[in-house]
């Protein structure tokens, strides 16, 4: 199975007058959404499923992805919320069984959830749970990043739990793609 992690894209920035959950993208960020998902679909990217957060800008994300011919469905999710539960997205993922099939399943979600989930399924820990096993200096920073529009892909793995069995195999910023 293919696992695509998108981040939303450029969204109004935090303010008192408006709750986070209803920040919607921008123009900007709607136009370069526009373009990121034209270029996957150019690049013959299909997804069986969005998977989406609820909030505002997710949606609004997943909607431009299904608009510009990537999937029919969309179908939210509690756990891509901000920081939403990872155990228990693998817990739909294994009744949903589609590891087990040759599926494109796309996440649409928020950092820094996006990037440590990435980390888990790649290596099984995040990245200051290896340093610290390590025993080196850690700086706070993740290990895999993910920009506004940017897309990470991981192959999980047919059998068993995907957790540190994955591999990464892109990673890619907006800029890379337009």
């Amino acid at each position: 199975m293919e696992l695509y992690l998108i981040r939303h894209g450029i969204a109004e920035e935090r303010s008192p007058d408006v709750e986070d959950e209803k920040r919607v993208l921008t123009a900007k960020g709607r136009e370069k959404t526009q373009q990121v998902a034209k270029r996957l679909y150019e690049l013959g990217l299909r997804f069986e499923l969005i998977l989406t957060s609820p909030l505002a800008r997710a949606r609004q994300t997943a909607e431009i992805l299904q608009t510009c011919g990537l999937s029919s469905q969309i179908e939210e999710s509690s756990h891509l919320s901000p920081e939403g539960d990872f155990r228990l997205w693998l817990s739909w993922l294994e009744q949903k069984q589609m590891l087990a099939t040759d599926t494109q399943l796309a996440l649409v979600g928020h950092e820094p959830d996006l990037g440590q989930w990435a980390e888990m399924l790649i290596w099984g820990k995040l990245k200051q749970e290896l340093a610290f096993a390590e025993n080196s200096p850690d700086d706070d920073s993740a290990a895999l990043v993910l920009r506004k529009a940017g897309i990470i892909g991981i192959n999980l793995p047919k059998v068993n739990s995907p957790v540190g069995r994955s591999q990464l195999f892109w990673l890619a910023p907006p800029k890379f793609l337009l």
